[in-house]
């Protein structure tokens, strides 16, 4: 006779325990390559902009679909550069979980901030090349 119930996870490749017994599984990680580094340094660069840009007409941060648990994870501007920057000092990303009822109206994806920052940047090119053009 069992005295613990069953695990509903045995055998599964997806069980959130797995880790738990191995030894290996608290052990450091390697630090981000040169190319990882500057990969993260770009979006905090990029997210400094979006945010300049976008919290102003009510955008309070972005969604990322998690690879995970795929399902959208919305962070605020804050939350989101907190967690840039703790994969810059520690190699690893930090533990999430969904936020609480979060109103996706007020939030954007990656791809949406670069294409609107593009966009801002394009119309901001183009009104200079039209004074540059009235002068001449």
């Amino acid at each position: 006779m069992q005295d613990e119930p069953m695990d509903p996870f045995t055998g599964d490749p997806a069980d959130p325990a797995a880790g738990l017994d191995d030894p290996d599984h608290d052990a450091p990680l390697d630090p981000l390559t040169d190319v990882e580094r500057q990969d993260v340094l770009e979006d905090l660069a990029d997210l400094e902009i979006y945010q300049a840009l976008l919290a102003p007409i009510g955008v309070r941060g972005l969604v990322i679909e998690c690879e995970d648990c795929r399902e959208p994870h919305y962070f605020d501007w804050d939350l989101l550069r907190g967690n840039l920057r703790h994969l810059l000092s520690s190699g690893r990303p930090r533990v999430h979980e969904p936020a609480y009822d979060p109103d996706p109206d007020h939030y954007v994806t990656w791809d949406y901030a670069r294409g609107y920052a593009d966009g801002v940047h394009d119309t901001l090119s183009e009104g200079t090349e039209d004074e540059a053009t009235s002068r001449d």
